[in-house]
């Protein structure tokens, strides 16, 4: 046996008081409750650890009748444990409340007393408020205390009034350089911030949670840039004495604690208290892989540039809303980090307040779009929250959590893969925009008249000019397998502006694997394309048999759209590609008002089309409830104010069409969402169409998301190009000619 553990003094940890029942075990009490140890042989020794027996003589003891290797034995499993410490003969003469903290904390007495003899520098970006407070809390600790930088310190404790003040910018790049960790506090306001820690020999830095930061406070960044100023806004720092000290003293606690050499995952996030309510949250901090500062800043734009690899994605669920590769509670366990009003890139998930008890429609916030800028920019983002739907409370969570990552990820940050380039140069490579954006020459012709009256949706830029140098951004045919072109600010949101295109979420999809986002990318286009066919040529549908579907959750919805005073019923607008597309409908029929409200949704399999669109009617339902209430849209408002069957007589089923029935709609179940995929794509190519992929998933996000671009594909908003919207009614039979550009549905379709 080694000398030293022979001289050591098995003891229970000061933080525990142990209470021996003879002959049957041992209780250890603490402010956490009550471990009990059972068995006559842990009682015989517990008898004994009280600070006066040495290991040797607990062995020469052989309490319990035990011989000396039970004892070591079981003296090692109570170390294990964190019950018991071996301690050295000269502990005698320690602060017994204090040791008891450290006990508790798993900090041996030696290891602690190294924060007695460790030197803190103290800076203060632009504040004075609470400095004084921390460094006498810090003194009052034992800690010797450097006023300012100080590069032999063993930690920098940086105190500041803002997190997001560009000066700590500087104090991140000197602690790196230095390599030497930091502590970052707000000590000040109705909410005191802590932490985190940061290491230089560890990815995640200041950048990372300014770039957080930054995300949650877009509406101050609009502000400011109307103002002409940068950075955060000016504001008073509240503060009393009691609070200055109350945070200088958990400061201390943390700089102490980190000193002695304890370590907890909570190092890693910003502790924010709210002292009005005491109220306390933890807030993670991840590295962001592609930091400029303490990652790899190409990780994002080396992605581009390479092929879309499609590989087997074996179906886990084919419930509720689609076919996913991961159960929605696996998606939301493994994202859920990604919710948080500091560190995340959602604030929140909540459900619709104004959504009747029915319906299950979660809210996820605003689009977390920080190159918005301007105040007009920043009042119409306002009005563009993300959502999810589904069957259950927790599909309509996950939807609004992925929808929430999708518009993220979509958002322009700076490092896309962009190169600079006309149209004509890139001869071949390059896809027109006009043959996404489908414009007519006539609309252009009309703009100026036109997008005064309409909605952003339904905006008309100018014409593309081909020989203008803008940039661009390469995206992989799965059609093809090569890669083709188009002009970046089509592809991201809040890239720099270009006058003839813009970005939306047509083709937009996060999803549990990317062959999973690939395949619902695709099939919102589809489903927009099928809408757009149907709405502006006003065609008659054949109803869908809601009856025949057999789904108890149908049922139960129109009971209670029913008790709402409204009907719902179901059109099938499958087009020519042969995918089930659903447009779900519901109207007033207690009153003259009918509010008309619209639900779609597409999907291989029909079942699951019609949950889509029944299910984006109930999310769409709460603006359509209160008539005292019209959308800021002008061509929503003007449509529920003066839409009727009777003058919008295509919304009705098609009289002389029976409904179609799940049988008719020839779905063939796969195994696998790849084999989804390939499908599409090889449907696509039979009708001239190429699928065009576009990775977005962030790194620091991970979350598959993707924008699918099929060129020839029609939006349901307003273009009215020649194409796929003239020739496919004619092609199924349902027109005996092409609609006349005149003679097109003038109200745009405004979802």
């Amino acid at each position: 046996m080694d000398g030293g553990v022979a001289a050591r003094v098995p003891v229970f940890k000061r933080h525990l008081r142990a209470e021996v029942n003879e002959g049957e075990g041992a209780y250890l009490f603490s402010e956490h409750g009550v471990t009990a140890l059972r068995g006559a042989r842990v009682a015989s020794l517990a008898a004994l650890l009280d600070g006066n027996h040495d290991f040797e003589s607990l062995l020469r003891a052989q309490p319990g009748g035990m011989d000396a290797d039970q004892v070591s034995s079981l003296i090692g499993q109570l170390v294990e444990a964190g019950l018991v410490s071996l301690r050295a003969p000269e502990e005698t003469e320690v602060d017994e409340q204090a040791q008891a903290y450290w006990d508790a904390c798993g900090v041996a007495a030696a290891d602690a007393a190294r924060a007695a003899v460790a030197t803190v520098a103290l800076v203060g970006v632009n504040t004075t408020t609470g400095v004084a407070a921390v460094s006498r809390a810090l003194t009052e600790s034992g800690v010797d205390v450097h006023s300012g930088p100080h590069p032999a310190a063993d930690l920098t404790v940086v105190v500041c009034d803002d997190y997001l003040d560009p000066a700590l910018a500087e104090a991140d790049a000197a602690q790196r350089a230095l390599g030497k960790p930091w502590l970052l506090a707000k000590p000040a306001g109705t909410r005191v911030w802590l932490g985190p820690f940061f290491e230089p020999d560890r990815p995640g830095c200041w950048h990372c949670l300014a770039n957080r930061l930054w995300g949650h406070r877009h509406a101050e960044a609009c502000v400011q840039a109307t103002l002409g100023r940068q950075g955060p806004a000016a504001r008073p720092v509240p503060s009393l004495p009691s609070l200055a000290a109350a945070a200088g003293n958990l400061i201390a606690l943390e700089v102490t604690k980190w000193l002695a050499g304890h370590r907890y995952p909570g190092q890693r996030s910003v502790w924010t208290f709210d002292t009005q309510d005491f109220e306390g949250s933890r807030h993670e901090l991840r590295a962001r892989p592609q930091c400029a500062n303490c990652g790899d800043a190409t990780l994002f734009t080396s992605r581009a540039c390479k092929p879309v690899r499609l590989n087997p994605a074996r179906k886990a669920s084919s419930a509720g809303g689609g076919h996913r590769t991961l159960l929605p509670a696996q998606v939301l366990d493994r994202y859920q980090h990604l919710v948080s009003p500091v560190t995340g890139i959602i604030k929140e998930i909540k459900q619709d307040p104004n959504a009747p008890a029915f319906v299950n429609s979660y809210r996820s916030g605003v689009n977390l779009s920080r190159n918005i800028t301007g105040l007009n920019a920043f009042r119409a983002n306002l009005r563009a929250e993300n959502g999810g739907k589904g069957l259950t409370p927790l599909d309509a969570q996950v939807g609004a959590l992925c929808e929430a990552i999708e518009r993220f990820s979509g958002t322009f940050q700076g490092d896309e893969f962009r190169i600079r380039a006309s149209l004509r140069a890139l001869g071949e490579l390059a896809v027109h925009p006009n043959d996404c954006l489908l414009f007519d020459e006539r609309q252009y012709a009309t703009r100026e008249d036109w997008n005064p009256r309409r909605s952003a949706f339904n905006h008309i830029g100018e014409p593309f000019d081909e020989d203008e140098v803008t940039d661009w951004t390469p995206l992989w045919s799965i059609t093809g397998s090569r890669h083709r072109m188009l002009p970046t600010a089509m592809l991201y949101y809040g890239a720099p502006p270009h006058p003839a295109v813009a970005a939306d979420s047509n083709g937009n999809a996060a999803g549990s694997s990317m062959e999973d986002a690939i395949l619902q990318g695709t099939l919102e286009l589809v489903e927009r394309d099928a809408v757009a066919i149907w709405w502006y040529n006003r065609l008659r549908l054949p109803a869908v048999d809601l009856d025949a579907f057999a789904e108890p959750w149908v049922t139960e919805l129109r009971e209670q759209y029913a008790r709402l005073g409204r009907e719902v019923w179901v059109l099938d607008a499958t087009a020519d590609l042969g995918i089930p597309v659903m447009v779900a409908v519901s109207r007033r029929v207690d009153r003259p008002g009918e509010r008309i409200m619209l639900g779609f949704g597409a999907h291989l399999d029909p079942r699951i089309a019609l949950r889509r669109a029944l299910t984006e009617l109930n999310q769409l339902l709460p603006g359509c409830l209160d008539e005292s209430v019209l959308p800021s849209d002008p061509d929503a408002a003007a449509w529920l104010s003066e839409a009727t069957v009777a003058n919008q007589p295509y919304l009705l089923p098609d009289p002389a069409v029976p409904a179609r029935v799940p049988a008719e709609f020839g779905y063939v179940p796969r195994e696998d969402v790849r084999e989804d995929v390939d499908a599409l794509a090889g449907l696509l190519a039979e009708h001239g169409l190429e699928m065009l992929v576009l990775d977005q998933t962030r790194p620091d996000v991970g979350l598959p998301v993707v924008k699918v671009v099929i060129p020839g594909i029609r939006h349901f908003w307003a273009r009215f190009a020649p194409g796929r919207l003239f020739d496919v009614p004619v092609r199924l039979g349902r027109l005996p000619e092409p609609t006349p550009y005149h003679e097109l549905n003038p109200m745009p379709l405004f979802l």
